[in-house]
């Protein structure tokens, strides 16, 4: 007689299987036109469609776990970008990474919210919710279009550029998701000084100087220490976990913003020392545990999609939803990008890859763990059809647009 079968035992199978393709995947679709978050969907939609399957991974049936995973991988992917990050930190030579903050970012919140709120006829507060979630380019799923490893020298102006941008538009984000946040809440008149006061000048300013202090007092113990105690002696990438879980955790009882710490960390820890070989080992670390989480989550996101996550959607969501990918954001990118000394080619191709994924999900389950919104599930599906066309649109031009980007700059390179 066959025993009934042990959770346990399934976890730890799944769990083996999972890291197997965590290793393998990426190997077999190098040469494909397939992104490894397309599988992971197509895998999570499999398994979540099976008759012995009884959970519905729904964002509104479990919205603390939702944010707190989603939370968790997106702090990973941050330090894994900002250790990969070769380019000396500097206001001219980070150029690219503030015009996408500083024009493209706003530009696009206030189109999207515009978008939801004449168009969709959705509230100003939920649709300045969905401009703030869905402005910024995603950390987790941009990797493809990031620059390599450090000291690997795959870091042309492009792929900095969508790592600056999605390193740091995470913490610039988060502004306009808290005056979201206190318009569905304000009862004072002065909320506006109060919000701009608080989750404007002090977040930002704290989480900087915050990030900045533990990337240099991490860079020195991994380094600088005296004597044989340097960590970095140990080839132990695991400090650049504990770099992460700090940085986020002090920053936030600090009540300020912990994304930001963690970039500004990461940029500050890779700054002790350029050119060592240890920081290798600390990108490689962060980068597998980021790819496990990611493709957990996206096999949770993929079964969300078939326990009908998209139901509430209707056919003006669906026009809006592309307007949103290939309209707004690649306006928005061009407009950021005017000015800038590049080739075209180059300036559509920043414009068009700002990929949507896991910061738009945590972002969006922040502020309704915060606030009731009548309309949630409603929300959620909108949200869920961006980041599903965004895989699915990004995933599948990725491979030969970066390629062809390569061999033009290699044409153009003198021999």
């Amino acid at each position: 007689m066959f025993e009934a079968l042990d959770p346990y035992i399934l976890l730890l199978t799944g769990a083996g299987c999972l890291i197997a393709l965590v290793v393998w995947l990426p190997l077999v679709l190098q040469r494909l036109p397939l992104s490894l978050p397309i599988v992971c969907i197509a895998i999570g939609a499999g398994l979540f469609s099976l008759p012995i399957t009884n959970l519905k991974p729904l964002p509104t049936q479990f919205p603390i776990i939702t944010e707190r995973f989603s939370e968790f991988v997106v702090i990973i992917a941050l330090m894994g970008a900002g250790l990969k990050i070769d380019r000396v930190f500097g206001f001219r030579r980070w150029s690219i990474a503030w015009r996408l903050i500083a024009i493209t970012m706003p530009l696009s919140i206030v189109a999207i919210t515009l978008l939801a709120g004449w168009w969709m006829g959705l509230s100003w507060t939920i649709a300045l919710l969905l401009g703030s979630a869905l402005a910024p380019t995603d950390p987790v799923l941009a990797a493809d279009v990031q620059v390599g490893p450090p000291k690997s020298e795959e870091e042309d102006d492009v792929r900095f550029g969508l790592t600056a941008e999605a390193g740091l538009n995470d913490g610039f984000a988060f502004p306009f998701v808290n005056l979201a946040i206190v318009l569905a809440v304000a009862s004072t008149n002065n909320w506006f000084a109060n919000w701009f006061a608080y989750n404007v000048l002090w977040e930002i300013i704290g989480g900087t100087v915050a990030g900045y202090l533990i990337g240099r007092l991490f860079g020195w113990l991994t380094f600088h220490l005296p004597g044989k105690s340097k960590i970095a002696r140990t080839g132990d990438g695991l400090i650049a976990l504990s770099a992460t879980f700090v940085s986020y955790g002090v920053t936030e009882l600090l009540h300020c913003y912990g994304f930001l710490a963690v970039f500004v960390t990461a940029l500050t820890f890779r700054h002790a020392h350029r050119s060592h070989d240890f920081n290798v080992d600390m990108h490689q670390l962060t980068e597998q545990i980021e790819r496990v989480a990611m493709m957990v989550l996206l096999i949770l996101f993929g079964g969300a999609l078939v326990s009908g996550l998209l139901k509430p959607l209707t056919s003006v969501d669906l026009a809006a939803a592309f307007i949103v990918l290939v309209v707004i954001r690649p306006l928005a990118g061009i407009a950021g990008m005017m000015g800038h000394k590049a080739a075209f080619v180059e300036k559509m191709t920043i414009a068009f890859f700002g990929i949507r994924g896991v910061g738009s999900i945590y972002y969006l389950a922040f502020a309704m763990n915060k606030i009731d919104l009548p309309n949630a599930e409603h929300v959620w599906a909108f949200v869920g059809l961006i980041i599903l066309i965004s895989i699915l649109m990004h995933g599948l031009t990725v491979t030969p647009v970066m390629r062809l980007l390569d061999r033009t700059a290699n044409r153009a390179s003198p021999s």
